[in-house]
């Protein structure tokens, strides 16, 4: 069926739909050259359509291995060139039956870079993907629904759950975790007691766990105010360390401020220097909100990281407690390991350290 991507500045992208779905959303862009299935299963997503950059998309199918959540979150997908014919020794089906299975809302055919310029230009606004023949009132209808910012509470686990193991006890406030960040605890020897966002600080320390790991997860951070409380009455009680949507909860925590980027970093190549080495990693983020550095100044911690393209806060540290955050995930490994230190480091602030 032909479709189309109408976003909220006016203007119209033609394309071929994937089914017969319609779907509303922030539109944003990844500039990942591969990694569609993590993307499409990133909680982080959650509430937003995303365009990807890169041209070709499907050609190494998709498999369970690549799954990071118990299902896709993402209100909708814009592909350039659906390869419908993949091949990959790891291939158990093709993007375009993942997508028609998950009922995912998904446009191809059109010009992404296109929108990706648009999005550089105006910032990150509003879209639906309609058919082509959808009338003015139905897209506007589309557009006049008011968002429920409930993102975290869609995908934050419902139950609490565990992963054994030998080592260390890490609690994890799940606002949206990826498998591969509970994995890379996990392969550390971690015991990860996995606990819903709004697990209250009574709730995480009668755990009496070693640290404690604040997820990634999407929306504003400000939408979560339970969640900066429950971080305020754990500072100084345990190890923490957070990344991405975690990192954002501990400088509000701390008092500090974020807010709204124009369009947001999202990729697998996004440059970050770590000060205190002077080194620059390839990082993979996917965020829209950032820390505002400003509002670091009368703060006792000190800035790690920062985006070598325009310079915005990618990584903190408390000058005294053990807490520390990155904006970027670390276990998503583009460089290809040369992030996954500061699990190390995580792990060397815990009691009984591995």
């Amino acid at each position: 069926m032909k479709g189309k991507l109408i976003l909220e500045d006016g203007s119209v992208f033609y394309g071929t739909l994937v089914g017969d779905s319609t779907a509303v959303g922030e539109v944003v862009f990844n500039t990942g050259m591969t990694g569609y299935q993590e993307i499409l299963t990133d909680p982080s997503y959650c509430g937003q359509i995303v365009a990807l950059t890169y041209p070709l998309i499907g050609n190494y199918g998709v498999a369970e291995l690549f799954q990071q959540s118990r299902k896709s979150f993402v209100r909708g997908f814009i592909i350039s060139e659906l390869c419908e014919e993949p091949s990959n020794y790891q291939c158990e089906n093709t993007l375009i039956q993942y997508l028609t299975e998950n009922k995912i809302p998904c446009i191809y055919g059109v010009d992404t870079r296109a929108i990706t310029r648009r999005i550089r230009s105006n910032g990150t606004m509003k879209g639906v993907i309609v058919p082509e023949d959808a009338s003015e009132e139905i897209v506007k209808r589309y557009f006049d629904l008011v968002p429920v910012m409930k993102e975290v509470q869609e995908v934050t686990t419902p139950e609490v759950y565990v992963m054994e193991n030998s080592g260390p006890h890490i609690v994890v406030m799940d606002f949206g975790i990826k498998r591969n960040i509970l994995n890379s605890l996990h392969n550390l020897g971690c015991k990860l007691t996995v606990l819903p966002a709004d697990a209250t600080s009574e709730e995480i320390l009668k755990l009496n766990p070693d640290g404690i790991f604040l997820s990634n997860g999407p929306g504003d951070p400000k939408d979560v105010p339970y969640a900066i409380e429950t971080i305020k009455e754990l500072i100084g009680k345990k190890p923490i360390f957070g990344i991405c949507l975690g990192h954002q909860l501990i400088a509000l925590a701390l008092g500090a401020d974020t807010y709204k980027m124009k369009f947001g970093h999202r990729g697998s190549n996004q440059p970050v220097k770590n000060l205190l080495t002077g080194r620059v990693h390839i990082t993979s983020q996917n965020h829209g909100y950032a820390v505002e550095e400003s509002s670091l100044k009368n703060i006792d911690v000190s800035i790690t990281h920062r985006s070598v393209n325009d310079n915005t806060v990618e990584g903190m540290r408390h000058k005294e407690l053990p807490v520390f955050s990155v904006q970027y995930h670390p276990e998503a490994s583009p460089g290809p390991d040369d992030n996954t230190y500061l699990f190390d480091e995580f792990m060397a602030l815990l009691p009984k350290g591995v």
